[in-house]
């Protein structure tokens, strides 16, 4: 129903952002690769959607890029991935990188990411094994002031608990040092917790 929004970035943080279109408030729920190429709040900024309606809520999704939202909708296609678990997955792990387990078979590293327990991750690999050959790579760029918060805001998005989201985002900044964006690091705490 809605392909993209264009307008005012409002708010940001790394699991949503309101987009001011026409004095019309849009509250977007993104993947953590989205949220690092958005703009600065007050500046215009364009984000591909998709509406998931359900019966209690109306959500949209948005991406900073098609094949951020191709992975998305390849993953909700999946039964058992439900919005959450996608956009999960879309900020855990770089769409190469989920090729690459689906395609090796290891579902051991789709079951390090929160909410992918054993069943998923094999049903997944088996589902997906012939289809991940379309994902295009997304990339993430830059990073910004505040990358540990930033990366503890994420982790928190992703249903983890302050304190040990803290504890992961220390340690993945004491074993790669703290130079890197925000999503890297999110990854390599991921990896701990």
């Amino acid at each position: 129903m809605y392909h993209h929004l264009r307008g005012v970035l409002d708010r940001k943080t790394p699991a949503e952002a309101i987009l001011d279109v026409g004095g019309v408030g849009y509250r977007v729920t993104i993947p953590l690769s989205t949220y690092e190429r958005l703009p600065q709040v007050g500046q215009e900024v364009r984000v591909l959607t998709t509406l998931v309606v359900r019966e209690d809520a109306h959500r949209l999704f948005g991406f900073a890029t098609e094949a951020e939202r191709s992975f998305f909708q390849l993953l909700r296609g999946v039964s058992g991935v439900g919005p959450q678990v996608a956009l999960g997955i879309v900020s855990s792990l770089r769409a190469e990188e989920f090729a690459s387990a689906v395609s090796t078979g290891d579902s051991a590293a789709l079951r390090r990411i929160k909410g992918v327990g054993k069943r998923l991750s094999e049903r997944l690999v088996v589902e997906l094994r012939d289809r991940v050959i379309d994902l295009s790579p997304t990339v993430a760029v830059g990073g910004s002031a505040g990358r540990t918060h930033d990366a503890v805001l994420a982790l928190e998005a992703l249903g983890f608990a302050r304190a040990p989201a803290e504890k992961a985002v220390r340690d993945a900044i004491d074993d790669g040092g703290d130079d890197a964006d925000p999503g890297e690091i999110v990854r390599r705490a991921l990896r701990k917790l």
